[in-house]
């Protein structure tokens, strides 16, 4: 029987993170975690001058042995097989979710290939089998949605929030008929106004 993947929306916010490496992949990954509002330490003897600009801790030296124990959240990625295991092997000794870039079967997590637009985040995952088409099924999602998803989603919040305070359930409206009518169209071509009517009418 096969395993799936279970997918999450990790809350890193202020939490611990480590990077070890200093490339361009390491980079990337700093720069995601940052974006989230992890608090980052970066470990490498030598970075790339993109993490020069990242708001992150920067220590230039070796990884220290079974220092990943001390992260919420790790990830490896120097490239160099021996390194990226050790690093793997104590955070998962020390029960703390690590990736290890390009190394699947060291990873407790994986990062999906993401799209943002505000508050929603589309992403997509092919198990590590291929980070190309992760990409490319991100991008023809993204594609296919269009713009103004980050408005939608607040739009959507409000109205969730007068049904909450009124007292009904959530489910009480017809959200997906909503949303396969005129209503992402409207967002989407700045018509919040009538959005936010059409909203009111089905509240009731």
């Amino acid at each position: 029987m096969s395993v799936d993947h279970y997918p999450v929306s990790l809350v890193v916010a202020g939490q611990p993170c480590l990077v070890v490496g200093g490339g361009p992949v390491a980079a990337r990954k700093a720069e995601g975690l940052v974006r989230s509002g992890a608090r980052v330490t970066i470990v490498a003897p030598e970075v790339d001058a993109v993490i020069e600009w990242l708001p992150v801790a920067v220590e230039r030296r070796r990884y220290r042995s079974g220092e990943a124990g001390h992260y919420r959240l790790v990830v490896t990625a120097t490239g160099v097989s021996e390194v990226d295991t050790s690093v793997a092997a104590d955070a998962d000794a020390a029960g703390v979710w690590v990736n290890s870039a390009d190394d699947v079967a060291h990873c407790t997590f994986l990062l999906p290939a993401v799209h943002r637009d505000g508050s929603v985040t589309l992403a997509v995952s092919t198990g590590g089998a291929s980070p190309a088409l992760a990409s490319w099924l991100r991008d023809r999602a993204a594609d296919a949605c269009g713009e103004g998803l980050g408005a939608l989603a607040r739009v959507l919040e409000d109205a969730r929030r007068k049904i909450q305070a009124s007292g009904r359930p959530t489910e009480s409206l017809n959200w997906r008929a909503l949303l396969d009518g005129q209503m992402p169209r409207l967002v989407r071509e700045g018509r919040l106004a009538e959005a936010r009517r059409l909203l009111d009418q089905a509240i009731g």
